[in-house]
């Protein structure tokens, strides 16, 4: 059964506790309490799978962060340099690309709970084989299955948030992403957890550093796709997020099963589809938006550490702490986020981070050479991008109803520009080594989004006040 509760003003909630009102005299307590049962449950089938998707989230956001921590052991683990490991970002973007492109699509046409629990099975499974992959070959191939899997929960994930909550989904959505942020903030401590202080640092075998005829000898060793990690720690950092992980498929399994006919016809006749005059351009323009958005965000958590070792000049302690600010205002502002969307419209919040963003970024230029400005404006720059993506999608909420095709559109856009402007950096930053490209890039990116939105908003506000213009006339 699809759950399509997307109401126009009262939403998801509203339209299950009007399924709950019946002719009963107020006088009868005993129906009155038999008719609290029903309202209890369907509380429970929204808060249910509200609930498992912040679980679903979380683990998303572990499962993306803890390939850093773990980096140098999975090259290790293959018997490769980090430098020549690289391939295994580009496999999981692509398996991201694509994920969202097929889980918009099934999510209009399957189970959401089902989808969704089939997504997170896959990543159990890539996160239980990942440490036992000896070959390089292989190991891209379980980071595409991530991104596969990623892409298809994302997707889902937000859209099914809309679907449930309607118009109430703007703090459930702030909850959703800021689980995801907490999960990329959790999954460093667990990995050093599991790894230990020193990580396997005395067991790292890289063929860069060895004579020719050990790396040949080596190589030869390792024919076998999968064998046991060099580090048994490796392995237990992986198999109890894959174990966490499979935990969360089950509650949605739960909730595929739970699902009834009689629900399904009740909730489908609740449904009101909206739509935008301008749909279409709504979403290219969203598309745009994120683009630049989500490529300035990652461009600058990946580039801030070695711009301010190398431009500004700062021991690598302070330059990690620095990047540790960045994500650190930005997981907690999305967490502030949660009781902000509460009394400010989606709007309201997209026009402050724009503000936020654009005023940082240009102290960021203007000031490049001062640590004290990049600590503050690293702060401000984090706060300022929590809340803009969950803000973005409760948005287009308001005034078109978001299909799984449609969120799939959208966060491609988002997931090109995190592939393409490091990209761009890394060549521009080649040429013009002297340069702080990057706050250029990001100073440019919040230029671009702060003069997108108000375009946006026009464009959707815009049948909308010809409708008032028309009432007035006929009132006169």
């Amino acid at each position: 059964m699809e759950v399509e509760l997307r109401g126009a003003g009262a939403g998801a909630p509203a339209a299950g506790l009007r399924l709950l009102r019946t002719e009963v005299p107020a006088k009868n307590e005993p129906e009155a309490a038999a008719a609290s049962g029903p309202r209890r449950a369907g509380r429970l089938r929204l808060w249910f799978p509200t609930l498992t998707l912040y679980l679903a989230f979380l683990g998303l956001g572990t499962t993306v962060a803890i390939l850093g921590p773990t980096f140098q052991d999975l090259a290790t683990n293959v018997n490769r340099n980090i430098s020549s490991l690289s391939e295994i970002f580009v496999g999981r973007a692509f398996g991201y690309l694509c994920g969202s492109v097929i889980g918009g699509v099934l999510f209009d046409y399957m189970n959401q709970f089902l989808l969704l629990a089939l997504s997170m099975l896959a990543t159990t499974a890539g996160l239980l084989l990942t440490p036992f992959c000896k070959q390089e070959v292989l190991l891209i191939v379980m980071m595409s299955v991530f991104g596969v899997s990623f892409g298809a929960l994302d997707t889902g994930g937000n859209v099914l948030i809309l679907a449930l909550w309607g118009d109430k989904s703007p703090p459930h959505m702030q909850a959703l992403h800021f689980s995801f942020a907490l999960g990329a903030f959790l999954a460093p401590l667990l990995a050093k957890l599991a790894l230990g202080p020193s990580g396997s640092a005395d067991n790292h075998t890289e063929p860069g550093l060895l004579p020719p005829a050990l790396n040949r000898s080596s190589e030869a060793a390792s024919v076998s796709l999968l064998g046991f990690p060099h580090d048994m720690n490796l392995l237990w950092a992986y198999a109890s997020t894959g174990t966490y992980i499979l935990l969360v498929s089950l509650f949605f399994f739960a909730l595929f099963f739970m699902k009834s006919s009689r629900q399904g016809k009740s909730t489908a006749s609740a449904q009101v589809l909206r739509r935008a005059k301008h749909h279409k351009a709504l979403l290219c323009l969203l598309f745009m938006f994120f683009f630049f958005y989500v490529g300035a965000e990652v461009t600058y958590g990946s580039y801030i550490f070695s711009f301010a070792t190398s431009h500004v000049g700062m021991d690598e302690r302070e330059a990690a702490g620095l990047n540790s600010i960045f994500w650190g205002t930005f997981a907690a502002c999305r967490g502030l986020a949660i009781f902000f969307a509460a009394c400010l419209r989606p709007a309201t919040m997209i026009v402050l981070s724009n503000v936020g963003s654009l005023a940082s970024c240009l102290f960021l230029v203007l000031f490049d050479k001062s640590p004290l400005c990049l600590w503050i404006a690293s702060s401000v720059y984090g706060a300022s991008m929590a809340t803009t993506f969950p803000s973005g999608v409760s948005w287009i909420e308001q005034y078109t109803t978001i299909s799984g095709k449609s969120a799939a559109f959208f966060v491609i856009g988002g997931t090109l520009g995190e592939m393409a402007m490091p990209a761009l950096i890394g060549s521009l930053q080649r040429q013009y080594p002297d340069l702080p490209v990057v706050l250029y890039i990001c100073l440019v990116s919040a230029i671009v989004t702060a003069l997108l939105f108000p375009v946006m908003y026009k464009l959707a506000t815009l049948p909308l006040n010809h409708q008032r213009k028309r009432n007035r006339k006929n009132k006169d």
